[in-house]
């Protein structure tokens, strides 16, 4: 399966997905219920120096804030997340996005992706899922809930059998500023995401100078966790 993005605003060659998160290391996730926030939420996750932001696909307004979002930020690697059915990553592509993310591993839905050149990031909990995701041809997976499905540890114990394929992933839910160090320890991990750098609450009450500064701090804990 392809799993290509081209660099956002860009006409550079396009690189693998997975080459991208492990640049950016850090995915901030938000979910958004009212476009106008979407402009200045975007400046500020920008001005944090945020590469890479998942937009989840969960409100009535999630299309319309992606289409605002890819408008306000060019530059950024934008995924849709919560993408769970073919017209979903149809509605994605068309609204600007660079990828999409599952939940969970639904075989339609990824080889639609594959035929509309939209790099996809199946989710997955199990070894079953994983191995359901590699006869797919999936090498980047996204580990989902992460923090309920054992942490770092769990992660580890679960990738083990699959290391010698060269398999990525991209631990959300349950994540937050104190736990993802532990995760960017982990070989097998190409980048971590959440939404503790922009939780909805934030969000609704436009608080942007906490958002930048949370972002600012995210993007300090990914290059520290590189070094």
């Amino acid at each position: 399966m392809s799993a290509t993005a081209s660099p956002p605003g860009d006409a550079a060659p396009r690189e693998s997905l997975v080459v991208q998160l492990g640049r950016a290391r850090v995915v901030a996730v938000v979910t958004v219920d009212d476009v106008a926030s979407v402009a200045p939420l975007a400046a500020s996750l920008t001005a944090g120096g945020i590469l890479v932001v998942e937009l989840a696909l969960r409100t009535p307004a999630a299309l319309a804030a992606l289409r605002e979002f890819r408008a306000a930020a060019p530059r950024v690697l934008l995924g849709a997340g919560t993408v769970l059915l073919p017209e979903q990553a149809d509605a994605a592509r068309a609204a600007g996005a660079d990828f999409a993310l599952a939940p969970g591993f639904d075989a339609a839905t990824a080889r639609h992706c594959e035929a509309i050149g939209l790099p996809f990031v199946p989710g997955v909990a199990t070894a079953s899922d994983i191995q359901a995701a590699l006869r797919e041809g999936f090498r980047l997976l996204k580990w989902f809930p992460a923090e309920p499905l054992g942490g770092p540890r769990g992660l580890r114990a679960l990738a083990a059998p699959f290391a010698h394929l060269g398999v990525r992933y991209l631990p959300l839910g349950g994540i937050d500023e104190a736990k993802a160090p532990a995760y960017l320890a982990e070989p097998a991990v190409a980048a971590v995401g959440g939404s503790w750098i922009a939780p909805a609450e934030l969000v609704r009450a436009r608080e942007w100078d906490a958002i930048r500064s949370r972002a600012a701090a995210a993007v300090a804990l990914a290059g520290g966790a590189a070094a």
